[in-house]
Protein backbone atom coordinates (compact mmCIF):
# COMPACT_ATOMS: atom_id res chain seq x y z
CA UNK A 1 0.00 0.00 0.00
CA UNK A 2 1.49 3.55 -0.61
CA UNK A 3 1.83 5.59 1.70
CA UNK A 4 0.90 9.22 1.10
CA UNK A 5 2.95 12.46 2.96
CA UNK A 6 1.79 15.81 2.79
CA UNK A 7 4.16 18.22 2.80
CA UNK A 8 4.23 21.64 4.59
CA UNK A 9 5.47 24.58 2.76
CA UNK A 10 6.73 28.49 3.29
CA UNK A 11 7.76 31.03 1.52
CA UNK A 12 11.60 31.42 0.08
CA UNK A 13 11.13 34.91 0.71
CA UNK A 14 9.15 35.68 3.50
CA UNK A 15 8.79 32.77 5.65
CA UNK A 16 5.43 32.79 6.16
CA UNK A 17 3.30 29.17 5.63
CA UNK A 18 2.01 28.66 2.21
CA UNK A 19 -0.26 26.13 3.87
CA UNK A 20 -4.30 26.47 3.67
CA UNK A 21 -6.58 24.95 5.99
CA UNK A 22 -9.75 26.58 4.82
CA UNK A 23 -9.38 25.15 1.26
CA UNK A 24 -8.70 20.98 1.63
CA UNK A 25 -7.40 19.25 -1.60
CA UNK A 26 -7.70 15.31 -0.99
CA UNK A 27 -8.59 15.47 3.21
CA UNK A 28 -5.65 17.68 3.64
CA UNK A 29 -4.71 21.96 4.13
CA UNK A 30 -3.76 22.90 0.51
CA UNK A 31 -1.04 25.24 -0.43
CA UNK A 32 -2.19 28.81 -1.53
CA UNK A 33 -0.07 30.77 -4.05
CA UNK A 34 -1.06 33.60 -6.56
CA UNK A 35 -0.92 32.96 -10.04
CA UNK A 36 -0.47 34.82 -13.07
CA UNK A 37 -1.18 33.61 -16.71
CA UNK A 38 -1.40 35.50 -20.25
CA UNK A 39 -4.35 36.51 -19.88
CA UNK A 40 -5.66 36.62 -15.98
CA UNK A 41 -4.99 36.77 -12.48
CA UNK A 42 -6.14 34.43 -9.25
CA UNK A 43 -5.31 31.92 -6.66
CA UNK A 44 -4.11 28.12 -6.96
CA UNK A 45 -4.37 25.65 -4.47
CA UNK A 46 -2.28 22.69 -4.80
CA UNK A 47 -2.85 19.00 -3.34
CA UNK A 48 -0.13 19.02 -0.57
CA UNK A 49 0.51 15.27 -1.16
CA UNK A 50 3.67 14.82 -2.49
CA UNK A 51 3.13 13.49 -5.98
CA UNK A 52 -0.42 14.32 -6.14
CA UNK A 53 -0.70 17.06 -9.24
CA UNK A 54 -4.60 17.76 -8.06
CA UNK A 55 -5.49 21.78 -7.40
CA UNK A 56 -8.26 23.93 -7.82
CA UNK A 57 -8.80 27.47 -9.47
CA UNK A 58 -11.37 29.65 -11.01
CA UNK A 59 -8.12 31.17 -13.27
CA UNK A 60 -8.30 29.66 -16.39
CA UNK A 61 -5.02 27.32 -17.51
CA UNK A 62 -4.22 26.59 -21.14
CA UNK A 63 -2.44 22.68 -21.25
CA UNK A 64 1.33 23.81 -21.65
CA UNK A 65 1.18 27.34 -20.72
CA UNK A 66 4.27 28.53 -18.38
CA UNK A 67 2.12 30.82 -15.06
CA UNK A 68 3.77 33.07 -13.04
CA UNK A 69 3.81 32.15 -9.20
CA UNK A 70 3.37 34.59 -6.34
CA UNK A 71 3.23 34.18 -2.27
CA UNK A 72 0.03 35.53 -1.07
CA UNK A 73 1.69 37.13 2.02
CA UNK A 74 5.04 38.94 0.42
CA UNK A 75 4.05 39.06 -3.30
CA UNK A 76 7.34 38.16 -3.96
CA UNK A 77 8.25 35.61 -7.40
CA UNK A 78 8.63 32.00 -6.53
CA UNK A 79 9.57 31.30 -10.03
CA UNK A 80 13.24 31.00 -10.38
CA UNK A 81 16.32 30.70 -12.69
CA UNK A 82 16.51 26.83 -12.33
CA UNK A 83 14.97 25.20 -15.42
CA UNK A 84 12.76 22.53 -15.71
CA UNK A 85 14.58 19.29 -17.17
CA UNK A 86 11.52 17.69 -18.78
CA UNK A 87 10.01 20.85 -20.36
CA UNK A 88 12.36 23.78 -19.74
CA UNK A 89 9.97 26.36 -18.31
CA UNK A 90 11.04 28.08 -15.02
CA UNK A 91 10.77 26.11 -11.81
CA UNK A 92 8.48 27.18 -8.77
CA UNK A 93 10.38 26.90 -4.90
CA UNK A 94 9.13 26.37 -1.87
CA UNK A 95 10.79 25.45 1.30
CA UNK A 96 9.58 22.66 3.52
CA UNK A 97 8.91 23.57 7.13
CA UNK A 98 11.04 20.73 8.11
CA UNK A 99 14.26 21.76 6.30
CA UNK A 100 15.08 21.54 2.64
CA UNK A 101 13.03 22.81 -0.35
CA UNK A 102 10.76 21.33 -2.60
CA UNK A 103 10.44 22.38 -6.68
CA UNK A 104 7.95 22.00 -9.39
CA UNK A 105 7.69 22.73 -12.72
CA UNK A 106 5.25 26.04 -13.34
CA UNK A 107 4.07 24.78 -17.18
CA UNK A 108 0.54 23.31 -16.95
CA UNK A 109 0.36 19.42 -17.36
CA UNK A 110 4.36 19.10 -16.64
CA UNK A 111 4.55 16.78 -13.40
CA UNK A 112 8.46 17.58 -12.95
CA UNK A 113 8.90 17.81 -9.48
CA UNK A 114 11.49 17.11 -6.67
CA UNK A 115 12.36 17.67 -3.20
CA UNK A 116 15.85 18.55 -1.75
CA UNK A 117 17.95 18.64 1.13
CA UNK A 118 20.65 20.80 2.27
CA UNK A 119 21.80 18.71 5.07
CA UNK A 120 20.68 15.34 3.45
CA UNK A 121 21.45 13.16 7.04
CA UNK A 122 19.99 15.91 9.32
CA UNK A 123 16.84 16.72 7.20
CA UNK A 124 16.22 12.83 6.50
CA UNK A 125 16.06 12.38 10.42
CA UNK A 126 13.53 15.54 10.36
CA UNK A 127 12.08 14.29 7.53
CA UNK A 128 11.40 10.51 9.07
CA UNK A 129 10.57 12.07 12.44
CA UNK A 130 8.14 13.86 10.89
CA UNK A 131 6.49 11.67 8.79
CA UNK A 132 7.85 7.90 9.80
CA UNK A 133 9.22 5.05 7.75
Amino acid sequence: MKKYISLSVKCPHCGKSLMDDEELLNGKSSIKLNIQTNSSRGVIYLCSYYECFDYTTEVPLTEKEAVEFTCPHCNKELNTKEECRVCHAPMVSLLLQTGGKVSLCSRTGCSNHYVAFEDLSTELQKFYETFGS
